[in-house]
């Protein structure tokens, strides 16, 4: 099994790590701008030799984990487009531009250019500034949703693997709400002014 990571953030690079430290095989896949002679990502890179383009990184991956910024969700999309999607996991990890009536979604573009995909939405709640969002390491679990198929429990494994709570939010239409726990998350510590960052728990009783 291969993970592909697209996205040069801090959550494709901090996921990446765990997975490769739970004995996975994982590749980056990167913007062609993209600077790799940072230090952290040119230590990735020196190791494990894992850093490539897109489509390069989706072509070799059965998982692919999108953690990118919107503005390079469109590239992505063309390279999911050009490659062969049929049957692979993708689990679209981004949050939107915010909008007020829920109705754009990075996930239905993901959607559009790889329907043959097995698509889930998780770790959008970490954002793809993680883990200096969470500076005091307090988020211990994701939302994820998806269609109710054997894949769906793969997921669950493949969040748990690396220590977080998976949390069922039900089918891939919930995607929206997800986003929108995320939106609502910065607009509160955006209202504080105080450069603290705030964070959902689910309480069960």
């Amino acid at each position: 099994m291969k993970i592909g990571l697209l996205g040069g953030t801090s959550l494709a690079k901090t996921l990446g790590k765990k997975y490769i430290d739970a004995g996975i095989d994982v590749v980056f896949g990167v913007r062609h701008d993209f600077d790799t002679e940072q230090t952290e990502w040119k230590m990735l890179n020196r190791l494990h030799h894992r850093i490539c383009p897109f489509e390069s990184a989706i072509i070799q991956s059965e998982i692919i984990l999108i953690c990118a910024d919107t503005s390079a969700l469109p590239e992505i999309c063309l390279a999911l487009k050009n490659a062969e999607t049929e049957g692979k996991l993708i689990i679209d990890c981004t949050n939107a531009q915010y909008d007020k009536k829920l109705a754009i979604s990075n996930t239905k573009l993901i959607k559009k250019n790889a329907p043959k995909a097995h698509l889930f939405k998780a770790f959008n709640n970490l954002g793809i500034d993680y883990p200096h969002s969470d500076s005091f390491g307090i988020i211990k679990e994701t939302y994820y949703c998806g269609d109710n198929i054997p894949e769906k429990i793969r997921v669950k494994r493949l969040i748990e693997l690396i220590g977080f709570k998976a949390v069922d939010a039900g089918l891939i239409e919930n995607a929206p709400l997800l986003e929108a726990f995320y939106h609502l998350s910065k607009e509160i510590s955006w209202n504080r002014k105080d450069q603290s960052n705030f964070h959902f728990k689910l309480v069960a009783s």
